[in-house]
């Protein structure tokens, strides 16, 4: 697909007519040069169009893209978010963190409990925050330009947005793997953790919207049953993708993440010495990331086993803003995307530590108003 021209607003909105009076809503991340990394205001210009197109009886489908096809979203706006935390070292909980994941989590929690079809075209890279847009979508599409990882480790938080809850749904516990290690998966391995539903070519992305212009969305059906049909005219073969690196290492994870304590499943996964490049990649990227980011995984990955969507967002929140009050979080972002030495100096994470980050922070949650589905 030709890459849309940019516009000045880092989301840009359209409606498109359907048969019937009915419409087709697009929400295209204009922001190409931080990879549409999620900012409070694009957060806030997503959350609005959603409340208004939720309400919209003509509104049939929402389908939510980006501009380029490098990437999708490439998680949330961590840069600024760190000046913030820096400029109020002493603010608890600093307000604002609190502000941005709150706003992100309520976005990400509307889109997995939207009233009606949401598409994510999520070509190139999809990345944390952009991941919490794609993982509660009801239609969800990966192309060969597909990259997803959750990568906190590598900057000092964990794998959040919503991760507690669907990485803990995928199979086996390749969940646990992806989120201590941050590695990349491909199309075909969105497909195999049930983070994507379709593998489309990514050349055909402006043909699907097309096709769903032309759809018949007054039918009887349900539109999530129209989408389907359409989605399913574009889908690829899957012999002619990529494999999934997840599928094909599937028993290698489970071994090394048999039932255990933290501090032996990461000895294992470490200690890798095999001869695929993937999984050496994600050993090293967890031997080096931050401790409070691996326990903090594992911990959440335990409390949020019984709890429902909204409670798991409710904790995540709370976990977040302690955890960027941390100075790993500061010296991994530094280390990452600012300084970009690749060297940060990690602090041990004591149980104090991550006891401290599961603290209460509020009498009256930010997201108390969040209702159970």
């Amino acid at each position: 697909m030709p890459e849309i021209t940019p516009g000045t607003a880092p989301v840009r909105f359209e409606e498109r007519a359907l048969g019937g009076g009915m419409r087709l809503a697009l929400a295209t991340l204009d922001a190409p040069k931080s990879l549409h990394a999620l900012t409070l205001e694009m957060i806030g210009l997503l959350d609005a169009a959603m409340q208004r197109w939720a309400r919209d009886a003509s509104i049939a489908c929402v389908v939510l893209q980006s501009s380029t096809d490098k990437a999708f979203c490439a998680g949330g706006d961590v840069r600024s978010l760190r000046d913030a935390i820096l400029a109020q070292p002493r603010q608890i909980p600093n307000l604002a963190a609190q502000a941005f994941f709150s706003a992100e989590y309520r976005l990400d929690y509307r889109i997995h409990t939207f009233p009606k079809p949401v598409l994510v075209w999520g070509g190139g890279i999809v990345m944390g925050g952009g991941l919490g847009l794609m993982a509660g979508a009801s239609h969800r599409v990966a192309t060969e330009t597909t990259r997803i990882a959750m990568p906190e480790v590598s900057i000092g938080l964990f794998p959040d947005v919503g991760g507690s809850w669907f990485l803990a749904r995928m199979p086996g516990r390749c969940g646990l793997f992806l989120g201590l290690t941050g590695a990349a998966m491909n199309g075909a391995d969105a497909v195999f953790t049930g983070l994507a539903d379709y593998l489309i070519a990514q050349q055909e992305r402006a043909s699907v919207i097309d096709a769903l212009c032309d759809a018949d969305w007054r039918a009887a059906q349900p539109a999530g049953v129209t989408l389907d049909a359409v989605l399913r005219r574009f889908a690829a073969a899957p012999q002619a993708w990529p494999a999934a690196q997840v599928r094909t290492h599937f028993d290698a994870i489970e071994q090394m993440t048999a039932p255990r304590a933290c501090a032996d499943v990461v000895s294992a996964i470490v200690a890798y010495k095999g001869d695929s490049p993937w999984l050496k990649r994600a050993a090293a990227t967890l031997g080096a990331g931050s401790p409070l980011s691996v326990a903090l995984a594992w911990s959440l990955r335990e409390r949020a086993r019984h709890l429902n969507l909204a409670d798991v967002f409710r904790l995540e929140l709370n976990v977040a803003v302690r955890c960027c009050a941390h100075p790993d979080f500061a010296e991994g972002v530094r280390a990452l995307l600012v300084d970009k030495d690749n060297a940060p100096q990690w602090q041990a994470a004591s149980p104090g530590h991550v006891a401290h980050c599961f603290a209460p922070l509020w009498h009256d949650h930010p997201l108390a108003d969040l209702p159970t589905h």
